[in-house]
């Protein structure tokens, strides 16, 4: 199935709902839940999450749900959407604008349409499959991913240290070592980033669906690529280990090091 114009537009109106429910909570100092896993959920998040459900469940009834917050919940069929209302929850609830909202269309294990929404600087990724990702916002850049020569000149990025475990370290740190730079933080924004071209390599562990589905179309979108450690396309059951590239060429060479 190709992304229609209208679920493109369901997508776009989910987000604008999304970025309507979380304005009002930014730095209002809003005290934090810890969910089972030690992660922090706000009103905001719940909110925002439940803004999308309904515009969703108004215009794409026919789908099922699949959000970080409420579950999985509507149809059981091959098309759902995947929503993360605020992705970088950490970021959000200490006044830093790189978390984002992310609003996915999967077909099976296929994202068809991808959406980051910064809703405090006003940034949006949109990510078609088969079409350029555009890219909108008053602070610049345009959508397209660099070219890199090799891992040495390699800006990369990464959430935090503190995703990987025992297991997946080891491996991290050889990559780690062979890139040019390593910045910490900045979640689905840093998603983003690389999308302008600004980062060459993200390696993340530990990602559930709705924090990768809407990244893929985008960064495809944009000229990069996304894989699992292995370069095999992401599943929804899969463990979360995220290679991101914004010059494919990177690639093999990438993959041997995280083997």
């Amino acid at each position: 199935m190709s992304a229609s114009n209208d679920y493109l537009e369901a997508a776009l109106a989910a987000a604008d709902a999304a970025a309507e429910a979380v304005r009002p909570y930014f730095r209002m100092g809003l005290v934090p839940d810890d969910k089972s896993d030690d992660s922090p959920v706000t009103l905001a998040d719940r909110a925002a999450e439940q803004a999308m459900r309904a515009v969703l469940a108004t215009r794409c009834p026919q789908h099922g749900i699949i959000g970080e917050e409420f579950g999985t919940t509507g149809a059981s069929g091959a098309i759902r959407w995947v929503l993360d209302p605020i992705d970088g929850t950490r970021a959000f609830i200490t006044g830093r604008t790189t978390f984002g909202t992310l609003i996915a269309l999967v077909e099976n294990e296929t994202p068809l349409i991808g959406i980051i929404d910064q809703p405090i600087t006003r940034e949006r990724w949109v990510g078609v499959a088969g079409r350029p990702t555009v890219f909108t916002g008053p602070l610049g850049g345009r959508a397209g991913c660099r070219p890199c020569p090799g891992l040495g000149q390699a800006e990369l990025s990464c959430t935090s240290p503190d995703i990987f475990a025992e297991g997946t370290a080891p491996r991290f740190n050889r990559l780690r070592a062979a890139v040019r730079r390593t910045s910490w933080g900045g979640d689905c924004y840093g998603f983003g980033l690389l999308a302008l071209g600004q980062i060459d390599v993200i390696v993340e562990n530990g990602l559930k669906p709705w924090d990768w589905a809407a990244l893929v179309p985008v960064i495809v979108g944009a000229g990069g690529s996304v894989t699992d450690w292995a370069g095999a396309p992401l599943r929804l059951d899969g463990p979360g280990e995220i290679l991101a590239l914004g010059d494919p060429a990177l690639l093999p060479q990438a993959i041997s090091i995280l083997a």
